[in-house]
C-alpha cells in the first residue's frame, strides 16, 4: 500500500510539473528586451541653434547669440500608460548633452522591455546622491576631471553645474561683452544651498513609442534654449543680469523654473 502512495505521488508531482512547463512555454519571455532612442535637438524659438551663429532676441528686446550650450539629464523613466513604468538603472542614467557634440545629443537606452510607451520623465541636473558619492561611482560624464575639461563642475558642496549657457550680447555689461548663466545646486554636501534639479515629464499624447524585439523607437525632443531667458521662472534680462552662478541663488532657482520647460515632444520614429 505505502508503494502505491508513493507511485501516486510521483505521478502526480510530474504531471504537475509538466502542467506548469507547458504553461511558462505559452507566455512571453519576461526578459525580452530592445532599446529606445532620445534625440536632444536644441532649438532657439523656431530656429535651429547654431553656436556663434545669427542673433535672436530675448523677451526684453535684448539681442544674443549663443556660444555654449550644456546640460545634464538623469534618473529616466518611461512611461507606461497604465500607470507603470520602467526605470532606467541608475548608473546607466547620466548624461551630458552638449550642443556641440552631436553624439551626445542621442541618449542610447539599452535593455528597455518591449511594449509602448506614452512618456518619458527625467531630472535636469545630477541629484543629490550621486553628487555626494565617492568618486569611484561618478564616472564617465560625472567625472570631475572629466567634465571639468569643459567647466561641468564646482566642488563638493556646490557639485555640478547642471545648465551653462554662454553667449555674446550688446547689452552685456561685461568688458568683454559676454554672458555667463552657469545653474547648478543640489542642495549642499557640507553647508545647505538651494536645490535647482527639475523633474521634467513629457506625455507622448496620441503617439506610442513602440518597442519590439526588431525594432528601436526615436523619440524625438525639442530643447528650446530661449525658455532659458523667456519662462514661468523669469524673463532674464542680460542688462541687468549679465552673469548667474551659485552666488546669486535666488536668480538661479528662477532660470531652473524656466529650463524645466525647455522640452517638448515633436515626434517619435517607430
Amino acid at each position: 500500500m505505502k508503494s502505491l502512495f508513493t507511485f501516486c505521488a510521483y505521478l502526480f508531482a510530474g504531471a504537475f510539473i509538466l502542467t506548469l512547463s507547458a504553461c511558462s512555454d505559452s507566455e512571453p519571455s519576461p526578459t525580452a528586451a530592445s532599446g529606445i532612442t532620445l534625440e536632444f535637438d536644441n532649438v532657439v524659438g523656431d530656429k535651429n541653434l547654431v553656436l556663434s551663429g545669427p542673433s535672436n532676441t530675448n523677451a526684453f528686446g535684448e539681442d544674443f547669440v549663443i556660444t555654449k550650450f550644456n546640460y545634464f539629464i538623469s534618473n529616466i523613466k518611461l512611461l507606461r500608460s497604465d500607470g507603470t513604468s520602467h526605470v532606467i538603472p541608475q548608473d546607466s542614467s547620466y548624461f551630458l548633452i552638449q550642443e556641440d557634440n552631436k553624439e551626445s545629443q542621442f541618449i542610447k537606452l539599452k535593455n528597455v522591455p518591449v511594449g509602448d510607451y506614452s512618456g518619458v520623465e527625467f531630472m535636469v541636473g545630477v541629484d543629490s546622491l550621486r553628487s555626494t558619492s565617492p568618486i569611484e561611482k561618478r564616472k564617465g560624464v560625472l567625472d570631475p576631471g572629466g567634465t571639468m575639461e569643459d567647466g561641468m563642475y564646482w566642488a563638493w558642496n556646490s557639485g555640478y553645474i547642471f545648465l551653462k549657457m554662454e553667449g555674446t550680447s550688446s547689452k552685456a555689461t561685461s568688458a568683454n561683452g559676454k554672458f555667463y548663466y552657469h545653474i547648478g545646486l543640489f542642495g549642499g554636501f557640507d553647508t545647505k544651498t538651494v536645490n535647482n534639479t527639475r523633474i521634467v515629464k513629457l506625455e507622448f499624447g496620441s503617439s506610442k513609442a513602440s518597442v519590439t524585439a526588431e525594432e528601436v523607437p526615436e523619440v524625438h525632443l525639442l530643447v528650446d534654449a530661449l525658455k532659458v531667458f523667456n519662462g514661468p521662472g523669469t524673463n532674464l534680462s542680460i542688462a541687468q543680469n549679465n552673469t548667474v552662478m551659485s552666488q546669486q541663488a535666488a536668480k538661479s532657482q528662477e532660470i531652473a523654473n524656466n529650463y524645466a520647460k525647455m522640452f517638448t515632444l515633436d515626434h517619435i520614429h517607430n
